[in-house]
């Protein structure tokens, strides 16, 4: 297949580092990560991945976790299923 077409984004330098730090992890490359994101919405008709507004408990719980605050470490399956019921 023919490659000439190109795609120019503009995103933020911390984004784009963390990004292709993660991208390298799997052996991608950018250009890669965004070949296959167009392949796929071209075979679903659709984007891949489906986006959502987090409600407000999540978008606060997602917040707190991104301060690393009210962070609950467990040491097992066990411990996890008993944090479920207590009060």
């Amino acid at each position: 297949m023919n490659q000439s077409a190109t795609v120019h984004a503009r995103l933020d330098r911390e984004t784009k580092e963390r990004s292709e730090s993660v991208l390298k992890e799997i052996g991608m490359s950018p250009t890669d990560a965004v070949r296959l994101l167009y392949r796929q919405i071209a075979l679903r008709g659709e984007f891949p991945v489906e986006l959502r507004v987090p409600n407000a408990i999540t978008a606060n719980v997602l917040d707190l976790s991104d301060r690393d605050e009210d962070i609950e470490s467990l040491e097992s399956i066990e411990d996890l299923r008993s944090s479920w019921t207590r009060e």
